[in-house]
């Protein structure tokens, strides 16, 4: 199978890097983070690491363009890639914190989508799965910018699950707590109290494969 994977170079997505090249499935991998794309190149010469801001379409467009050159049409395509702000009233977060996560949550999603799905419609095949959040589904405080970058990805695999021609598949995923730099941030010291993302992919890669078209517009959640 072959995955396209964002955010690729830490937390969830480094660990599912690890899971899927061990099931001898080929990843094609973006981050923002060189050395650890680095790291990865030669951790896993049989798979392919891109730079790309998801930010950027223009970044974006080359990242797809490298991708489909180097591994063709994804069967499934995850977007990982996120932030969070720094926990305080919504009031209190700076415009330009704020404008940066959506760019990164929300915007992010819609170029991948933008500059993968053609390929894929042309190919009549494949499964997106946009990480959402149990944040995607409830609130908390403190967290209001990440939240409704949340809310809107649920919304956002819902609309876009009617559009998409059979054959096609969209899901939201609710990956669940996991002790990532982005809980660490939130939680602190008892972020530790919650698995390790290598421990989270090693049950949550197999529920990913599994995924199937008959799934289409579901909000899931990873065991």
């Amino acid at each position: 199978m072959i995955i396209w994977l964002t955010g690729c170079t830490a937390g969830l997505g480094r660990a599912l890097v690890k899971e899927f090249s061990g099931l001898g499935h080929t990843v094609v991998g973006c981050g923002r983070n060189e050395i650890a794309l680095q790291k990865l190149r030669n951790t896993y010469p049989d798979n392919h690491f891109f730079a790309a801001d998801v930010s950027s379409d223009e970044s974006v467009r080359e990242f797809c363009d490298q991708a489909l050159l180097a591994a063709g049409e994804p069967d499934l395509l995850i977007n990982n890639a996120a932030t969070i702000n720094d926990p305080a009233p919504l009031w209190e977060v700076p415009a330009e914190e704020f404008d940066s996560l959506t760019a990164t949550n929300i915007n992010g999603v819609a170029n991948i989508l933008r500059h993968s799905l053609p390929s894929m419609i042309a190919k009549n095949k494949g499964i997106i799965v946009n990480l959402s959040s149990g944040w995607g589904r409830s609130t908390s405080p403190d967290v209001a910018p990440y939240c409704a970058s949340k809310w809107a990805i649920e919304g956002l695999t819902k609309s876009l699950a009617q559009d998409l021609p059979e054959g096609l598949a969209a899901i939201s995923l609710n990956p669940g707590v996991i002790a990532t730099d982005m809980l660490r941030t939130c939680y602190g010291p008892d972020a530790e109290d919650y698995q390790t993302p290598e421990a989270w992919a090693i049950t949550a890669a197999p529920f990913l494969l599994k995924l199937t078209v008959s799934q289409n517009g579901q909000a899931v959640t990873a065991p």
